[in-house]
C-alpha cells in the first residue's frame, strides 16, 4: 500500500510540482522534497519552494545543479536570452537540455539514501511545448534505467502527465489547494509568484488553464 511508502517530490515551488506535493501527501505516509539550484534566471524560485516545504512541514533538499548551468545556456540560465517560444518546430528558448534526465536522476540517487521508493514529477505530455523530457515515453525509459543503474525498484509518479492546465487546477482543487497553489507558488518566467506577469509563456498557460476550470466549476 503506498500508505505506508515514503517518496520524493522532484520540486521547484511551481505550479505543477506544488500540486504535485499536494497529491503526494494524500498518496504517501512520508514525503521529502528536492530542489535543485543551477543558478536558474529567478533565485526567488529556491526560497519559494523552501517557504512551501517549510509550511506544509516536509524535510526539503536543495542540491547544488550550478554544473548544468554551464552546460546548458538558455533563458532559464541567462538573463541576457530572450523567453521566446519555438519557431518553426524548434524548442523554446527555455528548454534546459537534460534538466529532467538530470533532475530526475539526482532525486532517485537522494531517495536510495532516504530509503524511498518512489519519485514523483510534475512533467505532462499535454502542455508541455514539445519538451523531450516531458514525454512519457521518456520517463518509462528512464525508470527502467534507474532501476537496472541501482539495483532498486523505483516508481517514478507523474500525476499530470496526460492533464491539460485546466485539469492541473482542476486537481489542485480536489486537493484543496487550489488557492494555497495559486498564492504560493511560481511559475512566471518574470519572476513574480501567484498570477505572474500574465504576458509570458508560462503565465499565458496558467492563467487560460486557470479560466478555463473556473469557467467549467462555476457552470456545475
Amino acid at each position: 500500500m503506498l500508505k505506508d511508502e515514503k517518496a520524493v517530490v522532484v520540486f521547484s515551488g511551481g505550479q505543477d510540482s506544488t500540486t504535485c506535493l499536494f497529491w503526494a501527501l494524500k498518496q504517501f505516509k512520508e514525503v521529502e522534497v528536492v530542489t535543485f539550484d543551477y543558478n536558474q534566471r529567478h533565485s526567488l524560485e529556491i526560497e519559494c519552494a523552501k517557504n512551501i516545504a517549510n509550511e506544509l512541514g516536509v524535510r526539503h533538499h536543495i542540491l547544488d545543479m550550478s554544473l548544468l548551468n554551464q552546460l546548458a545556456p538558455n533563458a532559464l540560465t541567462r538573463n541576457d536570452i530572450e523567453v521566446k517560444e519555438g519557431e518553426d518546430g524548434e524548442l523554446p528558448s527555455t528548454f534546459v537540455p537534460g534538466r529532467n534526465l538530470l533532475f530526475i536522476s539526482f532525486a532517485g540517487v537522494l531517495a536510495s539514501q532516504v530509503g524511498a521508493k518512489h519519485l514523483v514529477t510534475g512533467v505532462c505530455e499535454t502542455d508541455f511545448s514539445g519538451y523531450p523530457d516531458c514525454r512519457d515515453i521518456f520517463i518509462k525509459s528512464l525508470n527502467v534505467t534507474l532501476n537496472l543503474s541501482m539495483d532498486k525498484e523505483f516508481v517514478i509518479h507523474t500525476p499530470l502527465m496526460w492533464l491539460d492546465k485546466a485539469e492541473t487546477w482542476q486537481l489542485a482543487d480536489e486537493l484543496d489547494a487550489l488557492d494555497f497553489v495559486r498564492e504560493k507558488t511560481l511559475t512566471c518566467y518574470n519572476g513574480i509568484i501567484a498570477d505572474g506577469c500574465g504576458e509570458c509563456p508560462s503565465c499565458q498557460l496558467r492563467k487560460k488553464g486557470l479560466e478555463k476550470y473556473l469557467s467549467t466549476r462555476e457552470a456545475l
